[in-house]
Formats: C-alpha cells, sequence, structure tokens
C-alpha cells in the first residue's frame, strides 16, 4: 500500500548535499544524531532527559499545548470544525517538562505538547552541546516536546531537517501532488501554520474521503527512533505520530540553500491573495491566468523575460532587496482599497 522511505548511514555534508536534496524526495538518515549527549540521556530514562533539558531553562516561557484524553493526542478541530481541541498558554519549559511527565503516569491522562519553540531562547545553550554536523550553525533548531501526539498531514514552505532525540515517532509523508487526495481542510483556519487533511490517519473514513486510498497508494512511511534524522523537502505532506509517552525532536527549517534560514515571504500569502483575486472569476479568465502564471512562473523551459533589456526587466529580472521593498510597498498600498 505505502512503501519505505528511502535510507542513508553515515551521512556527512557532502552526501546530504550530493546525494540527498538533488533528489527532492524524503530521505531517513539513521544514527544521524545518536552521539548527542541529550540523546544518551533519553536512552537512560525520561527522567534523566528531562533533568539534563531543566539544567538550560533560563525561565523563557514557551507555547504549550494541552488536549483532553478524548482527543487521543490529535491535534485538530472540534465537531463541525468550529473550534480547536486544545487549549494554548505560556509557561517556562521547565514547567511544561514535569507536567508532561506526570501526564506520561497515568493511564489516560492528557496530552501536552510544546511545539516549535527556538531552542536558543528557551534552552540556551542546548543547541552548542548537541550539533546538527550536515547544517550550517545559521539554520536556527527548534524543540518538539510532548506526549503521545499525533499533528496531522500538513506541509511546510521550508525545507526541514528533523531529529529525533527521544520516544518513537511515525512519518507518513505524501509528495505535492496528492492534495486533492488527502482532503485538505479551511485554509485560513487551520490548529497548524499550514491547512491539515481531515481524515484520521488511525481510523480513515473511505466512504467520506474515498480518494485517501489512492494517497495512500503513494504515501512514503518509516518510523525513527533516538538519534534518527529525516529530510522532509519542502511543500511534502507528512503526518507525525509520536508513539512514546515521552517524546522529544530538535528541527531545522530553511528556505533555499541550506544555511538560509526560513525568513517571513511566504508564497503561501501568494495563494491566499490569488484566491482573494481569481477565485470569482469565470472558468475561462481562471483558465488564462493559470496559463498566464505558467508563462512567468512555472515553466522552467524558458526565461520569459529573455528579450528585455536587463535594466527593464523588473519583478521579472533579479529582485534586489531594493526592489522587493517597492513591492512590497505597492502591494500593502493595493491591499487597503
Amino acid at each position: 500500500m505505502s512503501q519505505p522511505i528511502a535510507e542513508w548511514r553515515d551521512i556527512d555534508v557532502e552526501t546530504f548535499r550530493r546525494e540527498i536534496l538533488p533528489r527532492y524526495r524524503p530521505a531517513v538518515m539513521r544514527g544521524l544524531v545518536g552521539k548527542w549527549p541529550a540523546v544518551g540521556k533519553g536512552r537512560e530514562s525520561a527522567q534523566s532527559l528531562c533533568a539534563y533539558l531543566a539544567a538550560f531553562d533560563r525561565g523563557a516561557a514557551v507555547d504549550v499545548i494541552r488536549m483532553p484524553p478524548s482527543a487521543r493526542g490529535r491535534i485538530f478541530y472540534t465537531d463541525n470544525l468550529e473550534g480547536f481541541n486544545f487549549t494554548r498558554d505560556r509557561q517556562p519549559i521547565s514547567r511544561a517538562i514535569e507536567r508532561m511527565r506526570r501526564n506520561a503516569a497515568l493511564e489516560n491522562g492528557a496530552t501536552l505538547a510544546v511545539q516549535s519553540a527556538p531552542l536558543a531562547e528557551c534552552l540556551p545553550g542546548f543547541a552548542e552541546e548537541n550539533r546538527l554536523a550536515i547544517l550550517p550553525g545559521t539554520v536556527a533548531p527548534r524543540i518538539w516536546l510532548g506526549n503521545g501526539v499525533v499533528t496531522p498531514a500538513h506541509f511546510d514552505e521550508s525545507s526541514n531537517v528533523a531529529c529525533v532525540v527521544a520516544g518513537t515517532r511515525r512519518f507518513t509523508l505524501f509528495p505535492p501532488e496528492q492534495i486533492a487526495n488527502l482532503y485538505i481542510g479551511p485554509i485560513g483556519y487551520a490548529p497548524t501554520g499550514t491547512p491539515i487533511s481531515l481524515v484520521s490517519f488511525r481510523e480513515p473514513d473511505f466512504e467520506r474521503f474515498p480518494r485517501f486510498r489512492e494517497a495512500l497508494e503513494a504515501a512514503e512511511v518509516a518510523e525513527l527512533g533516538p538519534g534518527d534524522a529525516i529530510y522532509i523537502p519542502a511543500l511534502w505532506w507528512h503526518h507525525v505520530e509520536s508513539l512514546a509517552r515521552v517524546n522529544m525532536l530538535v528541527n531545522y527549517w530553511w528556505k533555499g540553500e541550506p544555511g538560509a534560514a526560513a525568513g517571513a515571504d511566504s508564497a503561501f500569502d501568494c495563494l491566499v491573495h490569488s484566491l482573494l483575486n481569481l477565485k470569482h472569476l469565470p472558468a475561462e479568465q481562471r483558465k488564462a491566468w493559470g496559463r498566464i502564471f505558467e508563462h512567468y512562473l512555472f515553466d522552467a523551459s524558458a526565461d520569459p523575460a529573455a528579450h528585455i533589456p536587463e535594466p527593464k526587466r523588473g519583478v521579472l529580472g533579479e529582485i534586489s532587496p531594493e526592489l522587493a521593498r517597492q513591492v512590497r510597498a505597492f502591494l500593502a498600498g493595493k491591499l487597503k482599497d
């Protein structure tokens, strides 16, 4: 039904850049961070890991989500998509760690998760002791810590290397073209940063979501344990299930070439803007705009500005920081109308 994600071992920078990145496919890198001190603590016990993390805490607050036992750890909506099935607050990470440990001791307890907290802010010094050799130090790490959490299938605009520190995680990935078979929920209203699949992977409702069977045919799956890592290309859909009662992951996002941090520019914003301006047009006009977008953006076989002198190419040529500022100001002005 699905297929395993391709695996590598003994990865170094050159192998990562030469063999893995050009494929634009996910890759499991077994044992990549197996020598991290944090991984060693996690292998000792959840208590050892929690004590190790708490030693770095300087009191900075992080976002914490909590779900009742009825959610079974799945980050999702309430009935009829009226709200979300979790509450959110901010607290020092040491307090979140202690509550996570207490939840783990209960057979049917609530679920707590710290998600995407910048390590430099909440656990300063951790990254210096636990370095990822295949990426430059300019790519900032983030921590994901919690009980048995299920993150629904979604995509990120950035490329991603995710390293399992403690617990076991099951990753189910789909190429971008599977979007129609994943039954994506609302674009502007989602429990994650980007829209999510409405399908429960634990108990898929094939009557309601029949094309999900096709998505599963294209799925790539892997389970990662402590010390393992996975490369997730930008825009690949990924569903992540934490299988232990205490789980920790550190991830690294970047856009473009490795070393470029995940900036604020978002192609997703372009999608929303296009829906605002194009969705109401007649079908033939939308089709015509599709051809225009194809010509200027998506056809890699030709340069649409080759016949224009370079100084006059504007946004069709190299976009300097100054030109980018001018275009943003122009668009901001238009959006005020």
